[in-house]
């Protein structure tokens, strides 16, 4: 019984660490296999795990399948028939059948720039349930007390800390620095990477005169799907709150492919909406 309270406890740490994870359980067997029902185990996205469900082959199938998982974003039951004439490959004369939770962020937000406008994004990002890592060289700026629920803080010069932070294809990231040049400098080291979602603050006149700069170095933002500058929708309001609510829901509008639009119903026909007056 110790194996599944330690699994959990460690499930729960992945998840509070923004890790994505998969939960394998044994659901049922029949004939020789290598683990009996209530087998658990955890796999990470590069294929580490804890936990077992038999070892060997059967548990290498099982973890490339829980990778599988991971990547898709979506688990299920999945049944792994050992005999002769199965779907493995495998003469054990048994058939087990595996449950696979999968526990992902649909994406973290790296913010460069701990300033007003950042700590209200990383308020946005935490009420969302979106995990987040902030960059900042000001450690009074960038701390623990600000950023309470940051999965990283980086003190190093924001530019520099897009390195650092592990940018892939599912990290969102929000350029807020306290300058123009400095917000240069993090574009232009962002955009070479897999990043779902590139963002940057300013007015319209300063972000044309930022990407004419970049043209010259070979970066052409305005050509690139990910890069949105001037940040955030059009919803009207210039306080720090009130940008990062629109920042906010710019990536998630994108994420889930959405329009924007409101959802009031309209047609009174299909539904019926009392108004208070």
């Amino acid at each position: 019984m110790n194996e599944p309270r330690n699994l959990i406890k460690i499930l729960s740490e992945a998840i509070d660490s923004g890790l994505s994870v998969a939960f394998v359980t044994v659901i049922s067997v029949d004939g020789s296999t290598p683990r009996e029902a209530g087998a658990k185990m955890l796999v990470y996205q590069n294929g580490a795990i804890e936990g077992t469900v038999g070892g060997g082959a059967m548990e290498a199938l099982t973890i490339r399948k829980a990778v599988e998982c991971l990547t898709k974003g979506a688990g299920g039951k999945f049944v792994f028939d050992l005999k002769p004439t199965g779907n493995t490959g495998m003469i054990c004369m048994g058939k087990m059948e595996v449950f696979i939770d999968v526990y992902k962020n649909p994406f973290k937000v790296l913010i460069l720039g701990a300033g007003h406008v950042g700590v209200k994004i990383a308020e946005a990002c935490r009420l969302a349930g979106y995990p987040y890592i902030v960059a900042d060289d000001r450690k009074e700026f960038a701390s623990a007390e600000r950023f309470p629920a940051a999965l990283e803080i980086i003190n190093e010069f924001p530019n520099k800390a897009v390195a650092k932070a592990g940018v892939d294809a599912d990290t969102c990231v929000v350029i807020v620095t306290r300058g123009h040049a400095l917000d240069l400098e993090c574009l232009a080291e962002v955009m070479p990477t897999n990043a779902k979602y590139i963002g940057m603050i300013g007015s319209a006149d300063k972000v044309r005169e930022l990407f004419r700069k970049l043209h010259k170095r070979g970066l052409y933002p305005e050509k690139d799907k990910r890069v949105h500058s001037p940040i955030g929708l059009n919803l009207g309001g210039k306080a720090p709150g009130e940008i990062a609510v629109s920042v906010l829901a710019e990536i998630i509008k994108l994420h889930y492919k959405r329009d924007g639009k409101h959802m009031r119903v309209m047609d009174s026909h299909k539904s019926q909406v009392t108004s208070h007056k």
